[in-house]
């Protein structure tokens, strides 16, 4: 199949081919390393028990905030002293079980309460 000429070449935006190009490309890597930078801020999580989950001693963490939910999980799981494989249902301020790729800053920011997120344990499902 022989190939035919491209009858649209592409050309580069002017912004980068422009003599400021340097600027906003160094602008565009500074807001890439900015992103990368771990965040050391911290978010206070409660815990409370649903159901017939064990009750914690201690029901309040400071977690860094932009770990993922999934470390909250783990983090609870290591504390109760449960396997992988036992069950375990989180949730939300009593309303919704959020997805383990969900930072904790995000899911603070949108639902903290009292300068806390609660997040309510469970051995079986207690929501849909």
């Amino acid at each position: 199949m022989a190939s035919t000429p491209d009858l649209h070449p592409r050309t580069l935006p002017p912004s980068w081919t422009s003599p400021d190009a340097g600027g906003v490309m160094q602008e565009a890597h500074d807001a890439l390393e900015s992103y990368k930078k771990k965040d050391s801020l911290k978010v206070v999580v409660r815990f409370k028990a649903v159901g017939n989950a064990p009750i914690m001693r201690q029901n309040f963490y400071k977690i860094t905030a932009s770990n993922r939910f999934q470390a909250v999980i783990q983090f609870l799981r290591k504390e109760l002293g449960w396997k992988a494989g036992d069950p375990l249902f989180t949730y939300i301020n009593l309303a919704f079980s959020p997805a383990p790729d969900d930072t904790v800053s995000n899911l603070f920011k949108s639902f903290a309460t009292d300068g806390h997120l609660i997040v309510n344990y469970s051995t079986t499902a207690a929501w849909g």
